[in-house]
């Protein structure tokens, strides 16, 4: 842990970073590989955070959950990833799903779900990027209609009769290993005519819901897939929230994915950094290590200095999104997101430039992260699309597009 950490955290956050770091040091970076090499599971190291109620932290007590926020469960994949294993699922599956549910989800979908969210025993993807609408969510075309007409495995009057979901998804994480994926789709507005985002829990064996892998040169243990709902059938209960909710509902887990992408970054950052550091104090090519170097040194300690300002930044953009400032949180889930994007895929060069041709060694482990850390400055929405929101929402300048 960062010592200047302390000077903005509670002790039990410092507490739980101690804990959680602990944890990630038992498997480590090279467990992590082995897994990805072998296409297998991070079973273990998911089954041991859960065990130890890091998975459930931010959700509800009466839940099963830690009762905490995103404050904490960014601090526990911060952590992890600092150790070199994240877990990717954390993002999807308590940070957005879980979210979303404890805040709009009916009693019987929060029974259903958040203790085995919590708990680690269930887990649940995030649909909603689309081939043709990328990072522009208000050309998703994936439609939901009702009909009155079916055969609902709910109480068809209550819930108004059955869904009708149609559309394809793209690069959605961990299909194969969850329960079901929350699907991000529209309905058509009766009065107006005009689309607004609904979410909709979608079963992994619903017939017409098919998935298939996508080939990717990133090689990591959470597979990333192409959805494609052909006329899925769902009961009225399937819809989480209000239909009528829109954008709140679908921010109400993007700004928390914003944030634990950070988390997800400054932790590789720092993992890559602190190979750098120690290769540096070691390494000799003349009389004294090479860290003694200023052309080492500095990029190092500016490196240092970039993920503890990005951190920082999360931490705020935490604090907002758990007192319920969603409007503040929003702008700054995406500065925190950006920032650490750009600090991580900064600190991981410079340590592979550190190491030299042992950086893009396997025995050092740095070379497939200058690969991995691209995906924070891309995914879940790119550094430019980030840069158009301050502008305009913060800035206010007129749009381009």
């Amino acid at each position: 842990m960062s010592s200047a950490t302390s000077t903005v955290e509670t002790e039990e956050h410092q507490a739980l970073r101690t804990a959680v770091a602990a944890l990630g040091q038992r498997y480590g970076r090279e467990y992590l590989a082995r897994v990805a090499r072998e296409g297998g599971h991070p079973d273990e190291l998911w089954a041991d955070a859960a065990k130890l109620g890091y998975l459930g932290v931010n959700l509800p007590e009466e839940y099963g959950g830690g009762g905490g926020g995103i404050a904490e469960l960014s601090i526990v994949l911060e952590e992890l990833g600092a150790a070199g294993c994240p877990l990717l699922m954390m993002v999807v599956s308590p940070a957005i799903c879980g979210t979303v549910i404890a805040r709009f989800g009916t009693e019987a979908q929060k029974q259903a779900w958040l203790p085995g969210l919590a708990d680690g025993s269930r887990t649940m993807a995030f649909g909603i990027t689309e081939p043709d609408a990328g990072s522009n969510s208000h050309r998703i075309t994936t439609t939901a209609r009702r009909d009155d007409g079916g055969t609902s495995r709910s109480s068809g009057a209550e819930s108004g009769g059955d869904w009708i979901l149609t559309g394809r998804k793209v690069f959605i994480s961990g299909v194969d290993i969850a329960d079901a994926t929350l699907i991000v789709g529209r309905t058509e507005d009766a009065r107006s005519g005009r689309l607004k985002p609904c979410l909709f829990i979608v079963p992994r064996d619903t017939p017409g819901f098919t998935r298939s892998v996508i080939d990717m040169e990133l090689q990591a243990a959470e597979k990333q897939f192409e959805l494609v709902l052909d006329e899925v059938r769902l009961p009225g209960d399937a819809l989480v929230g209000d239909e009528d909710a829109g954008l709140l509902q679908l921010f109400a887990g993007l700004n928390p994915e914003r944030i634990m992408t950070a988390a997800f970054a400054i932790g590789m950052g720092r993992y890559a950094l602190a190979k750098a550091v120690d290769y540096a104090k070691t390494r000799q090519v003349w009389k004294e290590p090479i860290g003694a170097h200023q052309a080492v040194a500095h990029p190092l300690a500016a490196a240092h200095i970039e993920l503890e300002l990005a951190r920082l930044m999360m931490q705020k953009a935490a604090r907002l999104y758990d007192a319920g400032d969603d409007m503040a949180a929003g702008e700054a889930a995406n500065m925190a997101k950006y920032a650490a994007g750009e600090a991580c895929v900064r600190a991981v060069d410079q340590a592979v430039h550190t190491l030299g041709g042992n950086g893009l060694t396997r025995e050092y482990g740095l070379a497939s992260l200058v690969t991995a850390s691209r995906v924070a400055r891309i995914a879940p929405v790119s550094r430019e699309m980030i840069l158009n929101f301050i502008s305009h929402q913060t800035l206010g300048l007129p749009k381009s597009y």
